[in-house]
């Protein structure tokens, strides 16, 4: 009884653990803050497709905190807050959608910084998360790369 007890504590303590703030993780704080601010896609793959240049050209993702709104051909795609965890290989990412078609559920997915450039694939609602930034047919993944806009002045 007294072991059931012990297994107990220590999942909890690692359930504390791997659901710590970005504020509380280094890593996690330095990505969050880099991804702030507005970025404009360049490319993308959604199912396997290209996703055309002239839909690229008003595509834009706001980041404030936790928080992320991507609009896509002027329209809102998703709000979503979001948690990263840079520990992972690859970074791993967790949407929990708020707006959009999407409502209500939550898209896992990976993400690399690169500088100005951040990459994201994410899988569909109720899907796996990805393990590599590929969208194929028939795979139900969105795979993007963004820009960060220079602010202007």
């Amino acid at each position: 009884m007294k072991t059931i007890r012990i297994l107990v504590m220590i999942g909890i303590a690692a359930l504390a653990i791997s659901s710590t703030p970005a504020a509380d993780n280094p890593a996690a704080k330095a990505d969050l803050a880099q991804l702030q601010g507005e970025w404009a896609m360049v490319s993308g793959t959604s199912d396997g497709r290209e996703i055309p240049n002239e839909r690229m050209g008003d595509s834009k993702r706001t980041c404030k905190g936790d928080e992320t709104t991507v609009i896509v051909d002027g329209q809102l795609l998703f709000k979503a807050r979001f948690t990263i965890d840079p520990s992972k290989k690859p970074k791993a990412i967790d949407y929990n959608i708020t707006d959009g078609q999407a409502k209500g559920k939550k898209r896992l997915g990976i993400y690399e910084l690169s500088g100005d450039t951040v990459k994201f694939c994410f899988a569909a609602p109720g899907e796996e998360r990805p393990t590599d930034f590929t969208s194929k047919s028939g795979d139900h993944r969105t795979s993007s790369e963004w820009k960060r806009e220079k602010k202007q002045g």
